[in-house]
């Protein structure tokens, strides 16, 4: 007989905490009970961790105790007790350490996009391949939490493992080094987090995961200009952002506040990537230009930024992504490889890669 959601919960109000149980305290988050699995997370103080951490050691003995529980995963990430209000005014917070290098990174490239569905992740996972292929050591970051689609990309599945408990060990596939936060949850379970907890995730993959030496850290960011955007730049040197946009007037919108977001956070635009540029019809051969053309040129040269491809819409682009083999690996030799291929390699000779 299975354990119910309810069943966990009686178990956990059972529990002493600082402030009550972690239940009724709220300390506890996305309680997620699939079969023999228990999962959540536990939002605490920082300054009460070396109390939290014998209170999750007795939450992982109380509920792997239930009948039919398998396995207990229990994730710690802080917040600060008071949040000052927010200030609306546009300016970068201060940070007194300023932003650090990540032991092992030469370079960390953000792949941004002011909107969601233009094809960043896309873009990021064929771009790392195609790195990759240019001999360059690449890392890939999926730092999307909300959406993250590089394991399905890369073909890449099962748990990173964790020999001691505070060091993560990325997965790999076709010559890329990878992390996703999609790794830790089952495909079709939503995360339902706050900004404190996203800042916290990005930091640990970032920190925690064990890169080994890389040339390039590519970070596939979420759509917009938000925690997980700001957390990157604040925290970590980066070296430079490639704006991804469809020439739609709607996605070119987002896509200049997402350029005026990294000059506010002074990290360098190294270019700008025209995706779903065009289609051609594969029965006739007719070139249609969907959703325009040519605007992220115009913005390109307009923000005095290099235009580094145009990407096609594409029907074996979209399949072999979905696939799990990007196109820069599953056809190399294609015209549809070929635009990724060309801006890896205008990377590597302006040394930004």
């Amino acid at each position: 007989m299975s354990t119910s959601r309810e069943q966990v919960l009686e178990v956990l109000k059972g529990l002493d905490a600082p402030g009550g149980d972690i239940v009724s305290s709220g300390v506890m988050r996305a309680l997620n009970v699939d079969g023999g699995t228990v999962r959540f997370v536990m939002e605490i103080n920082p300054a009460q961790a070396a109390t939290y951490e014998g209170v999750k050691a007795e939450a992982e003995a109380a509920v792997g105790a239930l009948d039919g529980i398998e396995s207990v995963s229990i994730v710690l990430t802080g917040h600060t007790e008071k949040t000052p209000p927010p200030d609306l005014k546009p300016q970068r917070p201060a940070d007194p350490k300023g932003p650090q290098k990540v032991p092992g990174i030469d370079r960390i490239l953000a792949i941004a996009s002011g909107k969601g569905g233009v094809g960043k992740s896309t873009v990021s996972a064929n771009l790392a391949c195609a790195l990759a292929q240019q001999g360059r050591r690449v890392g890939l970051l999926d730092a999307d939490v909300y959406g993250p689609s590089q394991p399905r990309m890369l073909g890449v599945s099962g748990r990173p493992a964790s020999p001691d408990g505070k060091t993560i060990l990325p997965m790999r596939n076709h010559g890329v080094t990878m992390m996703s936060i999609g790794l830790m949850m089952n495909e079709d379970q939503a995360v339902v987090w706050r900004g404190p907890m996203l800042m916290g995730a990005l930091q640990q993959m970032m920190s925690q995961v064990q890169w080994g030496a890389l040339d390039v850290l590519l970070v596939d960011l979420p759509p917009g200009t938000g925690d997980v955007q700001m957390t990157l730049a604040q925290k970590f040197v980066v070296d430079g952002a490639i704006i991804v946009s469809t020439p739609q007037d709607v996605a070119l919108l987002d896509a200049r506040k997402g350029v005026d977001m990294f000059q506010q956070l002074h990290v360098p635009i190294v270019g700008m990537i025209e995706n779903m540029s065009t289609h051609i019809c594969s029965n006739c051969g007719h070139e249609e230009h969907v959703f325009g053309h040519g605007g992220v040129k115009a913005e390109a040269q307009k923000l005095d930024v290099p235009l580094l491809a145009e990407v096609p819409l594409d029907l074996q682009i979209r399949l072999a992504a979905d696939g799990g083999a990007p196109v820069t690996v599953s056809q190399p030799d294609s015209p549809q490889a070929k635009a990724f291929q060309d801006v890896a390699a205008g990377l590597v000779t302006a040394g930004a890669a």
